[in-house]
């Protein structure tokens, strides 16, 4: 691209030069008359100041018509002209232009320009071209603290993290042969892109040697320092050190306050999340913005605290911000978490300009649920309104056809993502694909398809045959499954416990065994199961078998009068959902003391009659909870709605929503 024409360059720009030094004062009618008699046409400085402002405005291809005017006057550009023409190529991503600059900035011998240079090096990394910017950065005589912040932070943008922490090392060594400390002392700036190397790369080591350097200079107290640790920290699984960090920084910024914020409820520590929140508000020193009501909408989407949910969505409303795509898409994830996706619909329909992840939001919304015909017709919509799906709409528009069963839709758009949106299938549609193939027992498809797939497996894929083979009892391709699933996640005993229920379905007591004795020699427990319930704001965790809540005696009596009840009805325990070692009067006891039993009843307990029960389950429901909360509903007369691992149940009137398909 050549530098734009600078026809009629007076009135292009003449207005944006009286807006920038005369604001305050009326516009003139006869701008170029103005322009003409005030600019002078023969000042280089009057150039440079008419590009800097144009290119700090924005105006980048302005900037470049300016300086392509000024060069057509014969003016010679100095070492302040350059930096900012090569910005605005840089804003334009135009490598072309840059590389103009570039050239012209070599004529006039400003080739070893610290300015110019840095500029260069900024641009060609924003452009993709690391190998040109190196090449500058290696050509500067004397280099000083903003060449080597650009270097880094351009490898740094690039994802080259590795080189760019290790082009640091090199900046400390030159740092300390300058024992006059000059032009290369490390200021806060760069160290903000170091950081941010470090977030980029595994191992908490390096961003605590870092840390530990930042102290020594004495950056702690600087700001983006603070900031851009805390998020170093939390990308490395820190959470305790990025805590600390934040109640270590004076002052915070709002930046401050919604990355820890976003920390706890991105890692499901939610209670953490709200309570960061309230000392927030509390300080009244820092107004929370659409960032922050995100990630609280983010938090309660992860613990299903509806009712703070709500709370949450009345200050939107308070603000106007309803129609904010950002913070719609968070509450329409929220609500369908929350086990309200007619509410998540009604906001939905409330945002007039929606993007992908607005549409991918409430398709997933739909497909957890096992609405699959509602989140298709919502996919089908988002397409004639010509939004492009993206890798994770198909990822849920796939879940959706699996927790429904659609096969033929499901293979259909599966072959579609390729074929008409030229999107390669990864490892999370085929998991998908497996799932939807296992448990409509298409077991050998599900096969054939794994050994077909273009990227490797993961557990995801191979755990979804194994509970496939569960269902159809294959023990053949459950020892497969396994065998590939102790190779990939071998602490996950949630394997071992599911082929030894495979074993024990078939017959194979000392094949239970065996699972039994590995689980013990790799020193593996079950993780016990739990399931939440929200009363009132609060948030109750019942175990299986808890008699730690201050009202189990009551949850425990209402329990067993329930169990005369369901009797009384036919029911008969379903002893496959229990280890299969224990005698049947054990088993049955066992099921009546499930967690998500405990909290059906302690809801029911203290609620009014025909509200609705909420549980959130860690893992899947059992079969026999399963039929008895079908049961339940029934006898009491009330919807209960439980998020388990997988999906959604909606319990009404002794029928679920999954239609017993899960």
């Amino acid at each position: 691209m050549k530098f734009p024409d600078s026809t009629s360059l007076s009135m292009r720009f003449s207005g944006k030069i009286c807006r920038a030094h005369y604001s305050s004062s009326p516009s003139s009618p006869n701008l170029r008359a103005w322009f003409n008699n005030f600019f002078d046409k023969t000042s280089v400085s009057s150039w440079n100041s008419l590009i800097a402002d144009l290119a700090r405005s924005g105006d980048s291809v302005e900037a470049l018509r300016a300086f392509s005017s000024m060069r057509k006057l014969s003016l010679r550009p100095n070492r302040s002209t350059f930096p900012c023409v090569i910005k605005s190529c840089s804003g334009l991503y135009d490598l072309c232009a840059g590389k103009q600059a570039h050239q012209q900035a070599l004529v006039f011998g400003l080739e070893g320009d610290l300015f110019v240079s840095s500029a260069l090096i900024d641009m060609y990394s924003k452009s993709g071209d690391l190998r040109d910017a190196r090449e500058v950065f290696d050509n500067i005589p004397h280099r000083n603290v903003v060449s080597w912040t650009s270097m880094i932070n351009g490898y740094v943008q690039k994802g080259c993290s590795r080189l760019a922490l290790l082009l640091f090392k090199e900046f400390l060594i030159e740092e300390s042969e300058d024992m006059d400390g000059g032009d290369v002392c490390i200021d806060p700036v760069v160290m903000v892109s170091v950081l941010s190397a470090c977030s980029r790369v595994s191992g908490k080591g390096i961003t605590e040697n870092v840390h530990g350097f930042v102290i020594k200079k004495g950056f702690e107290g600087d700001l983006g320092v603070g900031n851009t640790l805390m998020d170093a920290y939390a990308k490395c699984g820190e959470l305790n050190l990025t805590r600390k960090v934040f109640d270590w920084m004076t002052p915070k910024d709002v930046v401050s306050w919604n990355s820890i914020i976003a920390v706890y409820a991105q890692n499901g520590f939610s209670t953490e999340a709200l309570e960061v929140f309230y000392q927030m508000v509390k300080e009244r020193e820092i107004s929370y913005n659409v960032v922050t009501l995100s990630a609280l909408l983010l938090a309660c989407a992860h613990s299903g605290t509806l009712r703070v949910g709500k709370c949450i969505h009345d200050q939107i409303l308070k603000r106007g911000l309803e129609e904010n795509v950002v913070v719609s898409t968070a509450m329409i994830d929220m609500y369908c978490k929350c086990g309200r996706v007619d509410i998540a619909r009604k906001a939905f329909d409330c945002v007039l300009e929606k993007n992908v992840k607005t549409w991918t939001a409430m398709v997933a919304g739909y497909g957890i649920h096992g609405h699959a015909k509602e989140a298709l017709e919502v996919f089908y919509k988002m397409i004639r309104a010509g939004a492009k799906p993206n890798y994770i709409t198909f990822v849920s528009v796939l879940a959706s056809c699996s927790h429904a069963g659609l096969l033929k839709e499901g293979w259909h758009w599966f072959n579609s993502m390729k074929s008409e949106f030229g999107i390669e299938p990864g490892v999370e549609h085929y998991g998908c694909m497996i799932d939807l193939l296992g448990r409509a027992g298409y077991l050998d498809q599900a096969y054939d398809l794994i050994k077909q797939m273009r990227v490797s497996p993961d557990f995801v894929v191979w755990s979804s045959l194994l509970g496939a083979c569960r269902i159809h009892k294959n023990v053949e391709l459950a020892e497969i499954s396994a065998k590939k699933l102790f190779e990939l996640d071998p602490s996950n005993c949630g394997y071992y416990v599911l082929l030894s229920n495979i074993y024990a379905d078939a017959g194979r007591w000392e094949d239970v065994e065996r699972m039994r004795v590995l689980m013990k020699n790799h020193g593996l427990n079950k993780p016990p199961g739990f399931s939440l319930v929200e009363l009132k704001g609060k948030i109750h965790i019942f175990l299986v078998g808890d008699r730690e809540h201050p009202q189990h005696k009551q949850i425990y009596e209402y329990l067993e009068k329930l169990t005369v009840k369901l009797q009384e009805v036919g029911y008969k325990p379903n002893m496959g959902s229990v280890v299969h070692d224990v005698d049947e009067e054990e088993k049955e006891m066992t099921l009546r003391i499930h967690s998500e039993k405990l909290a059906v009843a302690f809801g029911i307990i203290n609620s009014a009659p025909g509200t609705t029960i909420q549980i959130i389950k860690n893992l899947r429901v059992c079969g026999d909870c399963h039929t008895v909360l079908k049961l339940i509903s029934k006898m009491v007369k009330r919807e209960i709605v439980v998020r388990d691992l997988k999906r959604f149940h909606h319990f009404r009137g002794g029928i679920c929503s999954c239609g017993d398909y899960w």
